[in-house]
């Protein structure tokens, strides 16, 4: 069964600015929330908050909105870890929080019948107790050449990031000392209020929303239970990606709060102008020079491809601007699609430096062919003549 267009989930334009897009989204996750459907129902509104959260996950993100709009639902499959949507790769939940109000939207999606997994990977947080969120996600800009661009290639990247304290083992707590459960929150690192539907939430002010207290810190991370590192690490680049485009590297983020789990890496791509190509999409330009005489009389030109030069025939009368296709020549697509092909854009040259016989035969040859030989001059004088008639 095919895919529902994305802005059509939402309800809004393709050119829906991104207040629209968070509009619609809060009043479609308002209207699924399973208070407010009858209990036989509560089974598709799961399906459909779902549904509603891809699109929005997609059409909030810039890059992988501006995929989606070039490539269908085919271009953002590779940004969802198992090549389809799931809640681990909701990356907007701070939006979400903001869309609606500041609330606490744990019972939310508890209320969908998510288990605590679900819920830790959607919100970034350890469920109700611990309050250790996620590690922060990463972000890279690395530079790459034109023909690694095309063909992929793997680099190695240093990054800075944190890592779990291998002296407290991520706890914070000094070894031979343990944390202990916050009295105020009773361990839940919030303080609740009930208000309607909703249940109203703020971090508990004792304990910081971590829901324990430690007395005695980790001197290495002063209590943090990370410390700070450089890493090398290796980043496979597929062929056919273009500048602006991001990877994710999963897992290779900050470490979480408390040992909780990676945020990832985002490498973002930069592809170095090349001196003799352009690309459009999956097919690369160049123009290329040939004599006068070459265009005449035809003859075997020496061209560049990304894979070396070949020889390409010219066929007599060749004009100046003319596309020659070489097919397969060009870049593979990103998503495992064929490669594009080579466009050649040819040049005559107008001969300079001309000896004194080559100026008489060049002379008598253009007394003889007369001011329109060429099947341009002809079409031109002809519209001439019948301006000026």
């Amino acid at each position: 069964m095919s895919k529902r267009d994305y802005y059509e989930i939402l309800g809004v334009g393709r050119n829906a600015a991104v207040d629209d897009i968070k509009k619609a989204y809060r009043g479609l996750a308002l209207k699924y929330h399973p208070d407010r459907v009858s209990a036989d129902k509560k089974k598709e509104a799961e399906e459909r908050f779902k549904e509603i959260s891809e699109a929005y996950e997609v059409l909030i993100d810039p890059q992988k909105r501006a995929t989606y709009d070039q490539y269908g639902h085919a271009g953002v499959e590779g940004a969802f870890r198992q090549g389809g949507f799931s809640w681990q790769d909701f990356h907007h939940f701070d939006d979400v929080k903001d869309i609606f109000g500041g609330l606490d939207l744990s019972d939310l999606f508890r209320g969908f019948g998510f288990g605590a997994d679900i819920f830790e990977d959607f919100t970034g947080t350890a469920g109700r107790r611990g309050g250790a969120r996620r590690g922060r996600d990463l972000e890279y800009e690395i530079e790459i050449e034109f023909d690694e661009a095309a063909f992929g290639v793997e680099k190695t990247i240093t990054i800075p990031r944190h890592e779990s304290c291998e002296e407290c083992d991520g706890t914070g707590a000094k070894k031979g000392s343990r944390k202990e459960e916050c009295r105020a929150c009773s361990g839940s690192g919030q303080i609740r209020q009930s208000s309607g539907f909703f249940t109203i939430a703020q971090a508990c002010s004792k304990c910081g929303g971590e829901g324990f207290v430690i007395k005695t810190p980790c001197h290495a991370c002063s209590g943090s239970g990370r410390t700070r590192v450089k890493r090398n690490i290796k980043v496979k680049i597929p062929s056919g990606v273009e500048s602006g485009m991001r990877l994710r590297v999963s897992g290779e983020g900050e470490a979480g709060e408390r040992s909780s789990r990676r945020g990832d890496l985002y490498v973002l791509i930069r592809v170095r102008p090349h001196d003799i190509f352009e690309r459009r999409e999956n097919d690369i330009y160049c123009e290329v020079p040939i004599n006068f005489t070459t265009a005449v009389f035809g003859g075997e030109i020496e061209v560049p491809t990304l894979e070396g030069k070949v020889m390409m025939k010219i066929p007599s009368g060749t004009q100046s601007g003319k596309v020659f296709r070489l097919r397969g020549k060009g870049v593979a697509s990103v998503h495992g699609y064929e490669r594009g092909d080579e466009l050649i854009r040819v040049q005559v040259e107008t001969p300079l430096d001309l000896t004194a016989e080559e100026r008489r035969i060049l002379k008598e040859f253009a007394a003889a062919s007369g001011e329109d030989s060429g099947p341009m001059a002809r079409s031109f004088m002809e519209k001439m003549r019948r301006i000026f008639k």
